[in-house]
């Protein structure tokens, strides 16, 4: 079990594992050491800090600049 910190957003903290989860599903290299399941190394991977959300106005800047 990845223990999160406690100051963290539990909500976020899912959202952010799946989606990562689904990305090692497809082929991403994992950021951290191991043999877990993807799931299990998608958490660790934020609880290490090495995957994060981008902040909703970053992630509207961005979707502005490729649609143009």
């Amino acid at each position: 079990m990845v223990i999160r910190a406690a100051t963290s957003n539990a909500f976020e903290f899912v959202a952010v594992a799946a989606l990562r989860a689904h990305q090692l599903r497809r082929g991403c290299i994992q950021r951290v050491a191991g043999t877990h399941k993807d799931t299990i190394i998608a958490q660790m991977e934020v609880v290490a800090g090495k995957v994060a959300r981008i902040p909703a106005t970053l992630a509207v800047l961005e979707t502005a600049l490729v649609e143009v």
